[in-house]
């Protein structure tokens, strides 16, 4: 598993805000402000939940890395740092592994 590629996603949006460019989309949405990212939150999620019902294996991944994406993006938007989202969920499943 390359889980690499959530820390390159957190960065890549981050360096966006700290740097926004016209043409990046991931401006646009920080732009747009908490009602334009509230709204993508909406959609992506509903794609992902009509994947899950219909669509393949490989669409459910699609859309759920689209999730994701907007996901980081809200956090970013609001100051939370994704860091601060996994030590919760550390937390709540514990050193030892999954709780039940």
């Amino acid at each position: 598993m390359n889980v690499e590629i959530i820390e390159k996603l957190v960065e890549v949006v981050r360096e966006r805000k700290a740097n926004p460019s016209d043409n990046s989309y991931t401006c646009q949405l920080l732009n747009g402000g908490s009602n334009k990212i509230i709204k993508k939150l909406g959609e992506e999620n509903a794609e992902l939940i009509k994947a899950i019902l219909t669509e393949d294996d490989k669409d459910v991944a699609g859309e759920t890395a689209d999730l994701l994406y907007h996901l980081i993006v809200a956090l970013e938007f609001r100051n939370v740092q994704f860091e601060d989202v996994l030590g919760v969920l550390q937390e709540r499943f514990g050193k030892s592994g999954i709780r039940k």
